[in-house]
């Protein structure tokens, strides 16, 4: 398997798992991992800062469902773009514009840095839409 191709295994297996099990997906980050989502001013520091967050944030949602929209990659990025629709039930997605009870459409832009198959970098640019 080439690196572009490991690359993206890395990030379809991420995608496909950080909601179930938030330590599944440990080791697919570096030990250094950054995770960043811009818009609503979070930075994560470090695979246990990253998974206490998702734990958070995973447990403020149900009923999500995933439309997959675009991901490419290249021997050391991986840009995934989706709409991910859910509703907000708790404490826990810091920061969202959106309050608890609210149906969201939610596009999510996906910027991976990749090292050796790793995610190393995680930037999460996202737009937020009440349905």
């Amino acid at each position: 398997m080439d690196i572009v191709e490991r690359n993206l295994a890395a990030v379809a297996e991420h995608i496909a798992n950080e909601a179930r099990d938030p330590a599944e997906v440990m080791p697919l980050y570096t030990d250094d991992v950054v995770v960043e989502f811009p818009a609503r001013n979070l930075k994560f520091e470090g695979k246990a800062a990253i998974e206490a967050n998702y734990r958070r944030m995973f447990a403020a949602i149900e009923q999500p469902s995933l439309e997959p929209l675009d991901r490419f990659a290249t021997h050391d990025r991986v840009v995934d773009d989706m709409i991910v629709r859910f509703r907000i039930v708790g404490e826990g997605m810091d920061n969202a514009p959106v309050k608890i009870g609210d149906r969201v459409a939610l596009r999510l832009v996906h910027i991976f840095h990749m090292r050796d198959g790793l995610i190393a970098r995680e930037i999460v640019h996202e737009d937020w839409q009440v349905e």
